[in-house]
């Protein structure tokens, strides 16, 4: 469904646009070594692959014995067992425990076989070889079974779940040394315009370095996705070219663009450009078109303006083909530093830079996208939404900041 140029949609017509356009794909799988999983995505369910613990164990230090053997015991009427030797962590106790008998273990150990309790070191009397028990101690007191933690056969993890340092340790727990995870997705990220420059050449006049390329990319690789830089395009001609090759090499397309290329990225291939433009301030000239079921979104030039479109469009359908679980971004409640405007008839994104005044309290200072890039990316925070056509927001007012990163993250 292509949409005329030159018509704004709203932001909830946009998202619902992109949304109906996007069809995620099957997602490919891939099996990797352990210790190279974390923040990767679990590509099926883990089973446990045996119990945990695999067998049963004393949860004091003590005796292990059988309780059968307990049953007359009293204060007036001890039982008598023997010891025959010590079972210490990691040992594998002597096979053929008989009945009259206990083993010294430790906290940890393997209980023998044939044995069912542990009676802790207070509960009883030793005298050389001999052990008084004093009461009835019953089956399964003072010990984990086999099992306890984890039973064989049991989902431990869940496709879909993002492997952090504690889901490492459990598939290590079980014994994995390899683990099965979603291909990370490729998002090509690319620039046009004749004023920008490429790191690592000479920056003639009148150009300037590539900043919005390089931090979407960093945006790419914050939702679990691995960005390709192409690089810029000045010439016209070459930009169709560059969209195909791009999504050849890529499941998702991100151009930044000073000029509007809306009608050459709608002649790329079908179904073309769903949303021409936004009604939203900045960012009204953000296009969103589909090579196929590939999605492409051009952004504004504005390294700023273009890390807020990132976010509210492209974040989402990034994490979805990763297999990532959806997630919004952060925020936090932050009194305005000042009086903060919206555009009439537009979704209004005022970019803030947060900071704690005299009394604590967390500030969110309107920053100008017009400013320099460098001081604009080094100082934003994050921003505020100010919905279409509602009343300004006054200085002190109580306003909900997303956040592009920590509040700690500039120390």
């Amino acid at each position: 469904m292509t949409i005329l140029a030159g018509k704004l949609l709203t932001f909830e017509e946009a998202k619902r646009a992109v949304d109906v356009s996007f069809k995620t794909p099957l997602l490919e799988t891939e099996k990797i070594v352990l210790l190279e999983a974390y923040n990767r995505v679990l590509g099926i369910d883990v089973v446990a692959p045996q119990d945990i613990p695999g067998f049963n164990t004393a949860s004091v230090q003590g005796y292990a014995i059988s309780a059968q053997d307990t049953v007359a015991a009293s204060e007036d009427n001890s039982v008598t067992l023997k010891v025959w030797g010590t079972v210490t962590v990691g040992e594998q106790p002597r096979v053929g425990f008989l009945s009259g008998e206990a083993a010294e273990v430790s906290l940890g150990a393997i209980l023998p076989q044939g044995t069912d309790t542990v009676i802790g070191v207070q509960d009883s009397e030793r005298e050389d070889d001999t052990l008084r028990v004093y009461g009835e101690v019953f089956q399964g007191e003072n010990m984990y079974k086999a099992g306890s933690d984890v039973q064989k056969g049991a989902v431990v993890l869940l496709r879909g779940q993002v492997l952090g340092s504690a889901e490492i340790g459990v598939l290590a727990a079980l014994g994995f040394t390899e683990v099965t995870v979603f291909r990370i997705p490729m998002v090509a990220v690319f620039s046009v315009g004749a004023e920008i420059g490429e790191l690592g050449k000479p920056l003639l006049a009148g150009k300037v370095f590539d900043v919005a390329a390089y931090s979407l990319c960093t945006a790419v690789m914050e939702c679990g996705a691995k960005p390709v830089c192409l690089g810029v395009v000045d010439d016209r001609g070459a930009i169709a070219q560059m969209l195909r090759t791009a999504a050849t090499v890529a499941d998702m397309v991100v151009v930044c663009s000073s000029v509007d290329i809306a009608e050459v990225v709608d002649g790329v291939d079908r179904p073309g450009v769903v949303v021409g433009g936004v009604a939203v301030k900045p960012g009204s000239q953000t296009v969103v078109s589909f090579i196929g079921e590939k999605p492409v979104f051009i952004l504004p030039s504005n390294p700023s303006v273009a890390l807020v479109m990132f976010q509210l469009f492209a974040r989402s359908l990034v994490q979805r083909l990763g297999g990532r679980p959806v997630s919004g971004l952060r925020t936090v409640r932050a009194g305005a530093g000042s009086k903060m405007f919206g555009a009439k008839g537009r979704c209004t994104y005022v970019l803030v830079e947060l900071k704690f005044d005299e009394e604590g309290r967390l500030i969110a200072d309107p920053l100008q996208t017009t400013s320099g890039v460098v001081s604009s990316l080094s100082s934003v925070d994050g921003f505020v939404e100010i919905a279409e056509n509602a009343p300004a927001i006054e200085a002190d007012q109580e306003v909900v900041v997303l956040l592009f990163r920590g509040l700690a993250s500039r120390g």
